[in-house]
């Protein structure tokens, strides 16, 4: 019968991607963890990790059992949280995934809030794109996310924490200014380069489908560069590299300081909603739920267009 040993073992070589990594976390020996994963294998009558001289990685059935597995870890971690007295209670980190505008621009002064008030929690941050975000949390290897946009998950809460604006930036030059003084529309972006957000980005998702809408389609854009890093971008346009369409939040420094032009996707603007996102339908830990109340305490007190307890949860847009 199956133990929760060996779905603890196999979640922690699934978390670190090695046997002697989750022996020493787990305290057993090396032939023991390889003892509880051949043992669940057998039992099920798959394989779950394969194997090479580096690393493991999980089967397409390992992924399948670790979703599963993950909950089991979940559930049985709140159920020790909640007959354990604290001062026992082994402490687990708390895995917050965020894309790079949320990350950057948003978590330091929320996490700065954390920390003050729950000193003794540990944290531990992922940065990366909104698609690895939504997965991270679907798979249940981060505790809360933060996106720049809602992909179709129907096991994923998407919670509108703030409202940015798309625009269009470019270099402070003399062409640029007379480009910003007389177009009217989008149409001239087609001929300039353009700087793109890598594939995943939430930035990206939102700025193609509105260009789309604008009639603009995003292949026939001339894209010089397809850039991660956001800091990097605001930096290539400055230095003349071409242009961007970004978060105003991630770029108000340098449009107060002049470095850079901007230009307005539509004239009425263009926003988006950056969103908090966990599971829907599991119990969240202790330290993820001190997390969401200080970010709903922080959307009221700085009053960002999307306080929480006004604004619609968004699980309808997300294909619920």
């Amino acid at each position: 019968m199956m133990k929760l040993k060996q779905l603890e073992a196999f979640v922690t070589v699934a978390d670190y991607r090695s046997f002697s990594k989750a022996a020493k976390l787990l305290y057993l020996t090396q032939p023991t963890v390889s003892a509880h994963i051949s043992g669940l294998e057998k039992e099920l009558n798959s394989r779950l990790f394969a194997r090479n001289t580096k690393e493991v990685h999980l089967t397409e059935q390992g992924g399948q059992l670790y979703i599963y597995a993950r909950q089991m870890m979940n559930l049985q971690e709140r159920i020790m949280e909640l007959f354990t007295p604290d001062g026992r209670r082994q402490a687990q980190p708390l895995t917050v995934a965020a894309s790079t505008v949320p990350a950057g621009y948003l978590l330091p002064d929320i996490l700065g809030t954390f920390r003050k008030q729950y000193p003794q929690e540990e944290l531990k941050i992922w940065e990366t794109d909104s698609a690895k975000v939504v997965h991270a949390i679907e798979e249940l290897r981060a505790d809360v996310g933060f996106t720049g946009t809602i992909l179709p998950c129907k096991s994923i809460r998407y919670v509108p924490v703030y409202e940015d604006e798309l625009v269009v930036i470019m270099p402070n030059t003399d062409r640029y200014r007379r480009i910003a003084g007389q177009e009217q529309d989008l149409r001239w972006i087609a001929d300039e380069p353009m700087i793109m957000r890598e594939e995943g980005s939430g930035t990206r998702k939102e700025a193609e489908k509105y260009l789309q809408q604008a009639g603009l389609a995003p292949e026939s854009l001339h894209v010089t560069a397809q850039i991660e890093n956001t800091e990097t971008i605001r930096r290539s346009v400055r230095s003349g590299l071409g242009i961007t369409i970004i978060s105003r939040l991630a770029v108000k420094e340098d449009m107060d300081a002049g470095a850079v032009l901007s230009f307005p996707l539509c004239p009425d603007g263009v926003t988006r909603n950056l969103y908090m996102v966990y599971q829907n339908g599991c119990s969240l830990s202790r330290p993820a739920q001190h997390l969401v109340r200080i970010v709903r305490e922080w959307c009221m007190e700085h009053g960002t267009g999307c306080t929480m307890g006004k604004t619609r949860e968004s699980n309808e847009t997300a294909g619920q």
